[in-house]
């Protein structure tokens, strides 16, 4: 190869096997430096990078670089989120053990990683499937366990018949598994559940403290938790000691029950239609819900179908009789699974009333207004009460809490608030997971593994063609133990967790990856923590995110971290589409990794996807970009070589002349603005255009002038460009005589002095129209500026036989002049 060509495809081999040997990033923790942790989501071990992987790391380590040459020790790790269904899914259907696929396809990966350039601290590598990786997975469930956040009960769960298991609520899109697509229907089956409801205010209120995120985020966060302030209230069921609690945000309307509905899952529904002539078409109704997703039956299109049960319920306050149903609509684990129906105010109950039938009753009207009879849609406005017994003719806001103290004293309601997230369900009845450390005895019951006896590791040997059953179940060793209470015979607990679970918390764990004693040393990820910038997909905006928060928050009550948000500023990257649609196999788009490197290097794959589009927007693949790219790397390598042996000889920048002084101020105006681009702002391709801009100015610079101002420029141009395109400004930084790396030099600062322009260049406009420019000298007074712009020709022309009626001066960038 000719040492003075750009030949990527050697200097990043060269460069990746240096910085390998002598550890490059390799991070400390005793360290005087300010601490910066940079952290990009760590991917699924799916085999092949894709783009989407290439712009998420790049982004990371432009920010990982940047931080070190301004003097920070910066942790940046990356490791595996190992566990999950397409290794199992793999494994059935190629006959490979989802260790095999998953440790093959990590192998692979991580050469890719290593292929771009990244700085990572390898030694801190974590895999959530390893042993030593899940054994602590293990010891926090135990934690949350023993703090009474870990629970099992029995219930209706959402169900994939395609990767046989349960899935989260938040797991299930348009009533589709998130992971599949395959339809989603509802099973009975004991389950574990976390109680993140526990934490569901304080998640909320914490929301506040998160002002490094974007508002989108914030704001899924916060409809997600779903806060709803109102009362509950008890409706005792005519014939029967059951009583039924409705949450409801409209006590003001509580006068105007006509009816109550019940999820047809309620616990009550069985007792109630139990031996009366309802119960056959009752249970023929419930099922036959069951079959329908949770999104299809409350979408606000879906046709709402009840049935009456034949039971009624009595008005806590007026004693009359209320027709009990049972309807789609309602569902069993949002607010107490019990609404009442107030149709003549609510667009949802006038919708049932109306197609069954049912009493619509109004109790608000607008103020010094009668609604007319029948309605035909309901009133939800604001007014005042009427058929509402002694609380007529009051404001319905101030009917809302004193309605609610007459629930109270009469002891038939109180205030309440309602959230919209349930607990986490982590149950998974598949086999690649951690296994949940819990054992059961006929004679001591449910019983946690001892946290000495952790890690519960995985067998290897369990069939996969079990149909429903858990694959754990079919190895024989693995489920029978002995119960470490009372020393007899026992099963082990066959679901293994939800993978969120791992990613929950492996930021905590990069700290200290290979403590065998304990999940994290708290000492050290209390001097590291929170993560200073965490990079990811928006699509983990309530899924990961929401359970990272939760996680350290009871770690934070357990009193292991000192923090109680994980993430103190998060940047959500955009996705990576071709001609217009996300780059999929099936529409074949995909744009492969491995290829573009290839052909053209990484530090073009990086700069490209760097400088291509905003990092929060999405960005359309474009070869014509890539290969701009590369063509500008080209230049500035050409650059650096047509004045390699200048170098050598060097002399101080004496900036004196015009030229000289603009190169000097482009050059520290371009430092300002990358700085302020990557540091704090966050819009790489701003800078990168800054740095070409540079480059730019360089090339146009005259060569008979200071040849130490140019050269000054072109170290510039080296030291701005590492962070984005590491291995040519390394190879380049020292082809320019320097023996350290350039990714240990100081970032370089500006000099506001050097920014301060000697010349303006004024923009001359008349009525609003641009006439002419004039370079002026910068500080000249107005009457010396009105004098020199009514001297231009130019101006001459425009002004002949006209008034000027004004002048508007903007000071250094234009002068107007509004004549007639």
């Amino acid at each position: 190869m000719n040492e003075h060509t750009y030949s990527p495809a050697h200097i990043e081999k060269k460069w990746q096997k240096i910085w390998q040997e002598t550890g490059a990033f390799k991070t400390s923790d005793e360290d005087d430096k300010p601490y910066f942790y940079c952290l990009e989501q760590f991917p699924y071990p799916s085999g092949r990078l894709h783009m989407g992987h290439v712009r998420v790391y790049s982004i990371g380590d432009v920010v990982a670089r940047f931080k070190r040459m301004q003097g920070y020790n910066v942790l940046h790790p990356m490791g595996w989120d190992a566990f999950g269904m397409p290794a199992e899914n793999a494994a059935i259907k190629n006959g490979v053990h989802p260790a095999v696929w998953t440790y093959d396809n990590i192998d692979f990966m991580r050469k890719q990683v290593k292929e771009l350039g990244s700085s990572y601290d390898w030694e801190r590598e974590v895999t959530t499937c390893s042993p030593d990786y899940y054994k602590w997975t293990q010891w926090l469930f135990l934690l949350f366990y023993e703090r009474g956040l870990a629970y099992r009960k029995r219930g209706a769960v959402n169900w994939c018949p395609d990767c046989q298991t349960v899935l989260a609520n938040e797991q299930v899109e348009d009533g589709a598994c998130w992971r599949c697509g395959t339809e989603v229907v509802k099973r009975d089956l004991e389950q574990w559940f976390l109680r993140i409801t526990d934490y569901a205010d304080r998640l909320l209120k914490d929301l506040d403290k998160l002002t490094g995120w974007p508002e989108k985020v914030i704001t899924m966060q916060r409809n997600w938790i779903g806060k709803s302030e109102g009362a509950e209230v008890q409706f005792a069921i005519e014939g029967s000691d059951d009583s039924i609690t409705v949450f409801t945000t409209r006590p003001d309307t509580l006068y105007g029950v006509t009816y109550l509905v019940l999820a047809p899952e309620h616990q009550l529904v069985k007792l109630l239609v139990e031996g009366t002539e309802e119960e056959e078409e009752v249970t023929r109704f419930v099922e036959e819900i069951r079959k329908t997703s949770d999104i299809e039956r409350t979408a606000a299109d879906a046709e709402k179908v009840g049935m009456f049960i034949g039971r009624y319920a009595i008005h806590p306050l007026t004693g009359e009789k209320l027709p009990i149903w049972i309807a789609n609509y309602v569902l069993p684990d949002y607010g107490t699974g019990a609404v009442m129906g107030v149709p003549a105010h609510d667009e949802r109950d006038f919708s049932f009333a109306s197609k069954y039938g049912l009493e619509i009753r109004v109790v608000i009207e607008p103020q010094g207004e009668e609604l007319n009879k029948p309605l035909e849609t309901p009133y939800t406005g604001e007014g005042v009460l009427v058929h509402s017994d002694k609380f007529n003719g009051l404001s319905n806001q101030e009917a809302l809490t004193k309605i609610v103290a007459h629930l109270e004293e009469r002891g038939v309601g109180k205030a309440a608030v309602s959230f919209r997230i349930r607990d986490w369900l982590v149950s998974r009845q598949r086999y690649w997971g951690a296994p949940i450390p819990i054992i059961y005895c006929d004679r001591c019951g449910t019983v946690p593994v001892p946290k000495e006896q952790l890690p519960v590791i995985l067998p290897k040997e369990v069939s996969f063609a079990a149909g429903n059953l858990s694959p754990l179940k079919t190895n024989e060793e693995f489920l029978h133990t002995t119960c470490p209470t009372c020393q007899g015979p026992a099963t082990r607990e066959t679901d293994t967790m939800d993978t969120f679970i791992d990613s929950s918390w492996y930021y905590l764990r990069y700290i200290s990856p290979k403590d065998d004693t304990k999940p994290f040393d708290s000492q050290a990820v209390n001097r590291w923590l929170p993560v200073d910038k965490y990079i990811g997909g928006i699509e983990h905006a309530v899924l990961h995110l929401l359970y990272s928060r939760f996680f350290t928050k009871v770690l934070y009550d357990a009193g292991l971290v000192s923090f109680d948000e994980p993430f103190e500023s998060l940047l959500t990257q955009g996705m990576v589409t071709k001609d217009g649609a996300k780059m999929s196999k099936s529409k074949g788009n995909v744009v492969s990794p491995e290829e573009i490197i290839a052909k053209y290097g990484a530090d073009t794959a990086r700069t490209f996807i760097l400088f291509a589009a905003p990092p929060d927007r999405d960005l359309d693949w474009s070869d014509q970009g890539v290969e701009g790219a590369h063509r500008f790397l080209g230049r500035v390598w050409r650059m650096v070589e047509q004045h390699r042996e200048m170098f050598a000889v060097r002399q101080p920048a004496s900036a004196t002349s015009p030229a000289e002084k603009k190169l000097l101020q482009v050059t520290h105006a371009t430092i300002k603005k990358v700085t302020e681009d990557i540091g704090t702002r966050y819009q790489f391709n701003t800078a990168i255009s800054a740095i070409m801009e540079l480059v730019n100015a360089i090339y146009s610079y005259p060569e008979d002038a200071d040849v130490g101002t140019k050269l000054d420029a072109i170290e510039t141009v080296i030291l701005l460009l590492a962070p984005v395109a590491p291995h040519i400004t390394e190879e380049l930084w020292h082809k320019i005589g320097h023996e350290t790396s350039v990714h240990q030099q100081k970032w370089p600062e500006y000099d506001p002095a050097a920014l301060v322009q000697e010349e303006i260049e004024y923009v001359i406009q008349i009525n609003g129209k641009l006439r002419d420019k004039v370079v002026v000298p910068r500080g000249l007074k107005r009457e010396e500026l009105e004098e020199l712009v009514l001297n231009r020709e130019k101006v001459k022309e425009q002004l002949e036989g006209k008034t000027i009626r004004k002048w508007i001066v903007v000071p250094d960038k234009l002068v107007n002049l509004v004549v007639s």
